[in-house]
């Protein structure tokens, strides 16, 4: 079965935003994938599963990240690319407690697994 990126990206939310949950998050990549977010306070590239696991969990550790995704409230627009292994993501997601974030993922496919992604993101706001 090949997983469709919409399939993949689910997954993605799912482990991050839904359940928080840093290791399902690192198992999405490749073994060499890259996580990178040059808007977030401080910009910020981490590179390889362990390091994603570890700086994934850390943000959500973080008070600025703390809220939980509302689905309800929340949506997304994938497009495809002309090169079948990128995929683009506009993202508006709102927060249980209240504040939104609205972003850009820029999605890198090698093997069923992200392989790079670059996220647009600032801290969420009030």
């Amino acid at each position: 079965m090949t997983l469709s990126h919409e399939d993949l990206f689910k997954r993605y939310l799912y482990a991050g935003a839904i359940t928080r949950n840093a290791d399902a998050v690192a198992a999405l990549f490749t073994e060499d994938g890259v996580y990178e977010a040059p808007l977030a306070p401080g910009g910020f590239r981490l590179e390889g599963r362990d390091a994603i696991r570890d700086g994934i969990g850390a943000m959500h550790r973080d008070p600025a990240y703390e809220g939980k995704a509302d689905p309800a409230r929340s949506g997304f627009v994938l497009h495809e690319t002309a090169d079948p292994a990128v995929f683009i993501v506009e993202i508006d997601a709102a927060l249980e407690t209240n504040p939104t974030m609205s972003m850009i993922q820029i999605f890198r496919v090698r093997d069923e697994h992200i392989a790079h992604l670059r996220d647009y993101f600032t801290a969420p706001t009030t």
